[in-house]
């Protein structure tokens, strides 16, 4: 397994994150587990601002925080000063109560409720991602109700398709986000933006797919944007304020996987923006909004392996204490993982396994065909680069209980979310008087 950001193996032969001992966190808090290398979210943030610094455009970076939200998490994206991308009441909620500025706070999603839209316009959020034109009315409606102005962007598809897969494409003309360029929705949702009253038209936003590790696509993007926001000037007069060019940068999970440093997508970025849009009387501020790429590697899920099974001639399945109801990517789009056993890291690998989830799905596998030493029952196995998507979509299916949240930095462990309680599965069920469970009648021999 490739050891990313603070990882290591120490001396007892077991993998070290931020300074802690895997195999003693797995003792003291249980698995499953998700521990996240606070030293490599940081460097990762920094990674970004460092390299626009460089090209000296004006910009913002943004931490897209359905990757993995949590309070704790907010705290540190607003210490590094970056903004927040948040898709939900739940997002914007939890950040608020982080103590995170509204005003560095923005709000996407393709189907915004009247709830979410009064709520984050009470709340005083930056600005609004527009998405399509029943949005555009609505907030419209609800801004002129409250006597508020808004700022906004607008979602636009620019048609481009990444090489990702076909669920994480976003960009393609088909598809659920945004005002499509190639079928005239985006200069349409242009004009009746500036005939609204109480909505101000900063600029434009787009993103192509997630898990992206080529740069072109994004090049193309800029072209093809960049000409949309000259006609937007010529036709209207709008000058663009902001152009969010989007997140979706590749990470490495697997070793098929080559993605680039962020110093690389932030140059060609600059280098399309100063190439397609070089002739606007006024350069827009370039805005990214990484999430995956900033979280994902600096998460590893520590799992207690259970059952074993060989399947003669076929198969071994080796079966942990978790699966798709803490790690649902593999059974929603064939993400694939490398993992090591944590608490027998030095050892070579001397057999092929599968790593079999608990749930009661055929389909729950976590990983097939992997490396590993002799397992045994009780073996610590880690999973690397859980930190993105794993946590958010941690659910409770078969009842299962979600995992805790860890910090670990500098050799400490910090719970930043606690592990559910048999209770909490239960807290929000309800049962009607007419079920009651009726009390056993006493007969007196």
């Amino acid at each position: 397994m490739y050891l990313h950001g603070t990882s290591r193996i120490n001396a007892r032969g077991h993998l070290e994150i931020g300074g802690c001992d895997t195999v003693e966190l797995a003792q003291r808090y249980g698995t499953p587990l998700y521990i996240m290398d606070e030293a490599l979210i940081r460097e990762k943030m920094r990674a970004f601002v460092d390299a626009f610094q460089d090209t000296g455009l004006a910009f913002r970076v943004a931490y897209a925080s359905k990757a993995f939200s949590t309070l704790a998490m907010c705290r540190i994206v607003d210490e590094e000063g970056l903004m927040l991308d948040v898709v939900s009441e739940g997002e914007l909620y939890t950040a608020l109560s982080a103590g995170f500025p509204a005003e560095r706070i923005y709000f996407h999603g393709n189907n915004k409720t009247p709830q979410e839209l009064e709520f984050a316009l009470d709340e005083g959020i930056y600005l609004f991602v527009v998405d399509n034109f029943d949005e555009l009315m609505l907030l419209e409606h609800i801004a002129k109700e409250k006597e508020k102005r808004a700022r906004i962007i607008l979602r636009i598809t620019p048609g481009v398709e990444a090489y990702t897969h076909k669920y994480i494409q976003t960009g393609k003309e088909d598809s659920k986000f945004g005002f499509g360029l190639d079928s005239g929705q985006a200069l349409e949702g242009v004009r009746q933006a500036l005939e609204c009253t109480h909505l101000d038209l900063m600029g434009f936003h787009c993103h192509i797919g997630s898990q992206i590790f080529e740069t072109e696509a994004f090049q193309l993007t800029i072209a093809k944007m960049g000409q949309f926001i000259k006609t937007c000037y010529e036709r209207y007069g709008l000058v663009t304020r902001i152009f969010n060019t989007g997140g979706g940068f590749g990470i490495r999970y697997h070793k098929d996987d080559a993605p680039k440093e962020a110093r690389d997508y932030v140059q060609a970025i600059a280098e399309a923006v100063r190439k397609y849009l070089h002739d606007l009387p006024v350069l827009p501020e370039i805005w990214i909004e990484p999430g995956r790429y900033i979280v994902g590697e600096a998460g590893t899920t520590l799992y207690t392996i259970g059952a074993i099974k060989e399947v003669p001639g076929i198969r071994k399945y080796v079966s942990i204490d978790g699966g798709m109801s803490d790690n649902l990517r593999p059974a929603l789009y064939q993400a694939k993982y490398e993992a090591m056993l944590a608490n027998r890291a030095q050892e070579s690998a001397t057999e092929t396994v599968t790593i079999a989830g608990k749930a009661c799905e055929e389909g729950d596998i976590l990983i097939w065909d992997l490396k590993l030493p002799q397992v045994k029952q009780g073996d610590i196995l880690a999973v690397n680069c859980t930190g993105a998507y794993n946590f958010s979509m941690a659910n409770n299916y078969n009842r299962v209980r979600r995992p805790a949240v860890l910090f670990v930095k500098d050799g400490q462990a910090e719970v930043v979310v606690e592990r559910e309680t048999l209770q909490d599965v239960i807290a929000r069920d309800r049962i009607p008087a007419r079920l009651a469970p009726k009390k056993a009648s006493v007969t007196v021999g």
